[in-house]
């Protein structure tokens, strides 16, 4: 359905329009800047407006251009109520989602959760129970899930372009230099005071590509996994994983593979390959673009649009339109989550196995030939193991002589 339109119809006022839905910010810095971005368009639109900024430190006033005068303040329940907001987007350390959510729905708020939900399986049962509890509606930030592009792989491969499906792979290849570790307290780390943070590049920046695979799979509630296994590598000096690969076998036995790495040589689109017996799909998520290839036809590329998650919620709200990523949609990935945070703790990559480079700000390593490998996995539905990546050799060795 079109968000806008259902958006647009009001029920107070002579115009017929609704009023602006008044909307706070919890978590205004670093992917934050991202929301204040998308507010700023729908603001321009009259859908919103932005009531107050919940943060350590206020926003400067350039962070807010064409945003008003928002409330501003350290605490969220208290903000919430002062300014009567009625969303609540929380773009904060994963350690504080399931709190922060719950304290805005509490007070009657919607909430848009980035993510992942939740460090650990408890605390996503809690958000969950928590919610339940309010009444208030929770849309999860994987905005991948809002690309029309998933739904047109799930068409395809439901009328049978690919034959039987045979696995999916996910891979990403991403560049982050050092000072991406360091740009908060709980970046890198797989706890932090005692507290579960899981912040690995499959829980967190390429979380995307585990979410968006097991939704291909019609997979994405917490009991649609069957069984899982983690290999968690590091090059950084940090606690969490930086280049690490994930099996899955869900429910329905399809089998998952999802190899991804912040060590890469180059930068490259991340994306998820559906396997099929007569051909498959490769979707690059962050840009909406698909691909087919099938036998006996040549390849057919299509680029699709996107519902942005916060109209969706907006447009829940307004008149129950069906939110794209509502919590429980979000279980499986959960249970990744879960297997990531209790498995030990990831391997170093030796130092004669990655090599530094000249960033922008900082140096970056990279971790030799883990662009071929990260690829190479998810074409084959293999692991790093399997594939015989040199630091998962010399991680044997190491275990080997403890």
């Amino acid at each position: 359905m079109n968000t806008t339109n259902a958006l647009s119809r009001g029920t107070a006022g002579s115009t017929g329009r609704r009023e602006p839905v008044r909307v706070v910010l919890a978590g205004g810095r670093g992917h934050g800047h991202w929301h204040l971005a998308n507010l700023r368009r729908l603001a321009a639109r009259g859908i919103v407006r932005l009531a107050g900024v919940c943060d350590v430190q206020p926003l400067e006033a350039a962070a807010l251009t064409r945003l008003g005068r928002p409330e501003q303040g350290a605490d969220l329940g208290e903000l919430v109520e002062r300014t009567a907001a009625q969303a609540v987007i929380v773009c904060t350390p994963i350690h504080t989602h399931t709190d922060l959510a719950l304290t805005a729905a509490a007070r009657g708020a919607d909430v848009l959760l980035e993510k992942p939900p939740a460090p650990s399986l408890a605390e996503y049962r809690r958000l969950v129970g928590g919610l339940q509890d309010t009444g208030s509606a929770c849309q999860i930030g994987f905005q991948s899930l809002g690309s029309h592009a998933v739904a047109s792989v799930l068409a395809l491969v439901e009328d049978g372009a690919i034959g039987e499906l045979r696995g999916i792979g996910a891979a990403g290849n991403w560049v982050r230099e050092e000072h991406y570790f360091t740009r908060a307290a709980w970046s890198g780390r797989r706890r932090l005071a005692g507290t579960d943070v899981v912040d690995g590049v499959l829980t967190n920046p390429l979380a995307h590509a585990v979410a968006t695979a097991l939704h291909l799979d019609g997979s994405s509630r917490e009991q649609d996994v069957a069984e899982i296994g983690t290999e968690l590598f590091r090059a950084h000096d940090i606690e969490s994983d930086d280049t690490s690969c994930v099996r899955i076998r869900t429910a329905r036995g399809t089998r998952i593979v999802v190899a991804a790495t912040l060590c890469a040589a180059e930068a490259a689109e991340p994306y998820v390959v559906v396997h099929g017996s007569r051909g498959r799909i490769t979707l690059w998520y962050k840009q909406d673009r698909v691909l087919l290839q099938r036998a006996g036809h040549g390849p057919e590329e299509r680029v699709h649009g996107r519902t942005d998650l916060l109209e969706n919620l907006l447009a829940h709200r307004a008149d129950g339109t069906p939110l794209l990523v509502p919590p429980q949609a979000t279980g499986a990935f959960m249970r990744v989550v879960e297997a990531v945070r209790t498995a030990a703790d990831p391997q170093p990559v030796p130092g004669s196995l990655w090599y530094t480079v000249e960033g922008e700000r900082s140096h970056r390593r990279v971790v030799d030939g883990v662009d071929d490998l990260v690829a190479e996995a998810a074409e084959r539905l293999v692991s790093f193991t399997d594939l015989g990546a040199p630091w998962t050799v010399s991680a044997r060795r190491t275990a080997a002589h403890r």
